[in-house]
This record gives C-alpha cells, structure tokens and sequence, in this order.
C-alpha cells in the first residue's frame, strides 16, 4: 500500500461525495436495514409566488426536516403549521412513525414544541452566544389521526 495523502478542500467534487456517502451508506445498509433515503419538498405559494417552504428527507421510518423557511409577511397565519403537517403526513404515508430537526434559539423552538416535538439534546454556544436544539416527536401516527379530525 502506498503512502496516504491527506487534503483540504473548500468543498468536494461530485464524484468524492457520491464515493464517501455511496461508502458509509453501503456499511450502514450492511449494519442495518436499508434506510431508505427519499427527499422530501413541502412548499407554500399565494398568487404563484413561493412564500414558505420545507426541506427534508424520510429514512429508516423517520422524517428529518433539514430546513423551514416562512416569509415574514406569511409568519403567523399557520402556514408553518400547515407545512410541518403536510410534511408529517407524507411520512406518515411513507411509513414514517417519528420525526427530527433542529433549530437555534433565535428560531423556532416554541413552535416546534406546540407542534408536539421534545428536546432531547443541545449544544450550548452554537453559535457563539445561542443554542442549538435538537428535538424529536414520537408517534407521528397519533398525531395525524388527531390532526385528521
């Protein structure tokens, strides 16, 4: 074997990352169950214009919500609401049974606690000054059916 060179980059060409996350995800698949990655996209439109929108993904019967963004001239309505739900709900219907995310303290935690979602860690001084939460809802098919009626 020859010697290992080791390299910084700003960022990856798209062949390195399809090489490490094609490499961890074949370990992870031999460990555990194939987990199942499919991306998932919820947006928000008044009059064809975007004005919130979700980004995530569902593996392994959990959804992660990545990112939530609603236009301060649509906060307050329930269009989060609304996106968070639509959200759970397409993974209720992939086979999701629990959700994650996380947010920052100038964010959005007492929204996702009114939607049902508990911390279960954080990282204090990220960013320097605030913490990050990371929280979890249990039962995603409890709250459907109660968001059903």
């Amino acid at each position: 074997m020859s010697a290992i060179e080791i390299s910084v980059a700003v960022g990856a060409t798209d062949d390195q990352k399809a090489a490490i996350i094609g490499g961890l995800v074949s370990y992870n698949d031999s460990r555990a169950s194939p987990e199942g990655h499919l991306p998932l996209a919820v947006v928000a439109r008044t009059g064809g214009m975007l004005i919130g929108g979700l980004l995530g993904y569902t593996h392994w019967n959990w959804l992660f919500i990545q990112q939530l963004w609603v236009a301060e001239s649509a906060r307050g309505n329930g269009t989060g609401c609304r996106l968070m739900l639509t959200a759970e709900g397409e993974a209720v219907a992939r086979g999701c049974r629990h959700a994650h995310c996380d947010t920052f303290a100038f964010q959005a935690l007492p929204f996702y606690q009114k939607l049902g979602y508990a911390v279960f860690g954080q990282l204090e001084d990220f960013p320097p000054g605030h913490t990050r939460y990371f929280l979890q809802k249990r039962n995603l098919h409890a709250s459907a059916g109660e968001n059903a009626n």
